[in-house]
């Protein structure tokens, strides 16, 4: 029954080390040139004479690739080590946005466009590796928190700044996005050169952790569901549902549609950071649960709101819900990893959860919507947030005990996965 670890004492407050915030600026910078291209890249697949369909293939086909190439990022990061996998994939990011810049047919826009999905996924998978492996075990919570409040606040103010470029010239923002790219390899590798170590050790310690070993964990099948969920919602029908409702069934402008982003996110961004502090300082579960269960009820409510106001008000709340549960999963899956050990198929199989929820969601939702009605569409995406709710309430706590010499890794705990699961 201890092997559960549900009673977890108060801790002391863990300086964060320097490679963290390298990694939290680096995030934002890649964040905020991609938030800059996002406006510009359907009009500009629509100077090339192509409908709807074809500019949205744009974006579908950067998703299928970040998808695809998933899986080889993370034998990468075993094979190669996480700063040269690092390196490589902003080096292909960048070269790719670059071309798109100068893409002369749609064939090629949508060609340069697909391959800057493989750069995107390894850095990534990379990125993540980095953090699980630097961030002290006691703060892992903490430091994904800031990770993902640094991309957040760049998708929020690349928009900003891309609406400006586009005044400019609809080339323009990939250029940007391209030098933002550069400048943040060109900072950040040698800040975090000899930190990280260039190929898995000989030392079974350091060995990868292997997808099939961590599979067995609870606690890892729970993560890759919620991530699976908030792909779901927060990637796919919040994008994809929340602009058709506020037009179609409130009557309201484009405009409102980009208020209740705006909200979402901004629930998001004030609850990260907290979520964090206490998934290290109460354990990963509690936070995880509360935010599925606030999700679920605030996600499957928007379609059956009456009024604007209590539309917002949902949506700051389905953000609040959201913000609660991302730091916590993403340490539950390094503290399975484990610190000494890099992980990149783990973790390439939980960003291929969130990215197949990102794709079904829609196509799913979509098709409820359709058939009946924007209430039943939110309500199945609540749904899904209490089908992981399900999985979080059977895994067992992964918080390392303050008098542990090492965290548990995939190896040690898959052990007690009988024990967890009761």
């Amino acid at each position: 029954m201890a092997t559960t670890r549900d009673a977890v004492p108060a801790r002391t407050r863990v300086r964060m080390p320097r490679e963290i915030w390298v990694l939290v600026v680096a995030a934002f910078v890649v964040a905020i040139g991609f938030g800059i291209v996002a406006p510009a890249l359907p009009a500009f697949a629509r100077t090339f004479d192509v409908g709807v369909a074809a500019a949205s293939a744009v974006i579908s086909l950067f998703a299928a690739f970040r998808l695809a190439f998933a899986p080889v990022s993370g034998r990468l990061v075993g094979r190669f080590g996480e700063l040269r996998v690092y390196t490589v994939g902003l080096v292909i990011a960048a070269a790719s946005v670059g071309a798109t810049a100068a893409a002369q047919s749609y064939w090629q826009l949508l060609l340069f466009r697909g391959v800057g999905g493989i750069g995107s996924t390894m850095f990534t998978v990379s990125a993540i590796s980095l953090l699980v492996r630097l961030a002290p075990p006691e703060a892992r919570g903490r430091a994904t928190g800031m990770w993902a409040t640094g991309f957040l606040l760049g998708n929020i103010a690349g928009p900003l700044a891309g609406g400006g470029l586009i005044a400019v010239s609809l080339r323009a923002p990939f250029l940007v996005y391209a030098a933002a790219l550069l400048c943040a390899m060109l900072v950040s590798v040698p800040l975090l050169r000899g930190r990280t170590g260039d190929r898995a050790g000989t030392d079974p310690a350091e060995a990868p952790a292997t997808f099939p070993t961590a599979i067995r964990h609870p606690a890892y099948r729970a993560a890759l569901v919620a991530s699976f969920a908030n792909g779901w919602t927060v990637f796919g029908v919040r994008v994809a549902l929340v602009p058709l409702f506020v037009v179609e069934a409130l009557r309201q402008s484009e405009t409102w549609a980009g208020f209740a982003l705006a909200v979402f996110a901004a629930g998001n961004a004030a609850t990260l950071l907290i979520s964090g502090r206490l998934a290290d300082r109460r354990g990963r579960k509690p936070p995880v649960l509360a935010g599925l269960v606030v999700s679920a009820i605030a996600t499957g409510l928007l379609g059956f709101a009456p009024s604007s106001g209590l539309f917002l008000a949902l949506s700051l709340v389905a953000g609040v819900g959201s913000g609660l549960v991302n730091p916590p999963i993403t340490a539950a899956v390094a503290d399975v990893i484990g610190s000494r050990a890099r992980g990149g198929t783990v973790l390439a199989g939980f960003q291929m959860a969130a990215d197949v929820g990102a794709i079904v969601g829609p196509l799913a939702a979509g098709a409820v919507a359709q058939a009946a009605g924007f209430g039943l569409a939110f309500a199945l995406t609540g749904v899904v947030s209490v089908i992981a709710l399900g999985f979080w309430l059977r895994a067992p706590e992964t918080l390392p005990r303050p008098h542990d010499h090492c965290d548990a890794t995939a190896e040690t705990v898959a052990g007690e996965r009988a024990v967890g699961a009761e």
